[in-house]
């Protein structure tokens, strides 16, 4: 199973969007510093994932979700709406 993922940084309260087959093996590599695009904004909690049978579905949907990071669609996706 693959899962798409969304987490709120504590620091800068920004939302980062990604996908993975160990959604907690990410948060732990997010919040130990090891990435380089998020090390500055850590520690990092999960707000959002959802489950779906492939990578393929995920990455779709991951793109899907960062084309309307910010708008009304994603506050209600995170939100749980």
């Amino acid at each position: 199973m693959y899962y798409v993922y969304i987490l709120k940084s504590l620091k800068d309260h920004k939302y980062y969007i990604g996908s993975s087959s160990d959604v907690k093996k990410r948060l732990d590599f997010h919040n130990s510093g090891f990435q380089r695009s998020t090390r500055n904004r850590v520690p990092f909690v999960l707000v959002f994932q959802e489950e779906f049978p492939d990578i393929c579905q995920a990455l779709k949907r991951e793109k899907q979700i960062k084309a309307f990071k910010g708008g009304e669609a994603f506050k209600k996706l995170i939100n749980g709406v």
